[in-house]
């Protein structure tokens, strides 16, 4: 990307409009209480609604799987925005994020599933579970206030009084 953001910003914006893995990059978008316009979950008893309307990743745990060998990329594992620049290991529920004009509220932990298992060397996509490995989760986020929402766009953390 040419004019790389200082700070935390978007790194890509995920989306699959038949639903499933992989989310393809996609510019720009739009982010509402029900999820990310032309994104589509397969299976709402896990995925979507308002309490996991967005699906969140960090780019530099991205780069750290790569290195282990895994073939992940950025929407291979169904998040919608991939975010470089903040330190994953310490969001945690009730953090919110502003992205752009975009404010988010972490609700909680994506569990991984067996369809994002061609995004590890293994299969065993228990790597980015919460539970097994603390801080290399996906995230689900409620959306507390809607936008337009494109690569760079800055990303600031607002932590949850603990």
């Amino acid at each position: 990307m040419a004019n790389q953001p200082t700070g935390a910003y978007v790194a890509s914006i995920n989306v699959n409009p038949r639903g499933g893995v992989p989310k393809h990059a996609v510019p720009t978008t739009r982010v509402g209480t029900q999820g990310v316009a032309g994104d589509k979950q397969r299976d709402k008893r896990f995925h979507g609604g308002p309490e996991r309307a967005v699906s969140l990743y960090s780019l530099e745990r991205i780069a750290a799987l790569q290195a282990e060998g895994h073939p992940i990329a950025p929407g291979s594992t169904g998040e919608n925005l991939t975010i470089s620049g903040i330190d994953w290991g310490e969001l945690a529920v009730g953090d919110q994020l502003r992205i752009g004009d975009l404010l988010v509220e972490i609700t909680s932990y994506a569990v991984p599933c067996s369809n994002i298992a061609g995004s590890f060397a293994d299969g065993l996509s228990k790597r980015i579970s919460q539970k097994l490995h603390p801080g290399w989760s996906r995230l689900y986020a409620r959306v507390l206030a809607e936008a337009s929402v494109q690569t760079g766009d800055p990303v600031v953390l607002v932590r949850a009084s603990r």
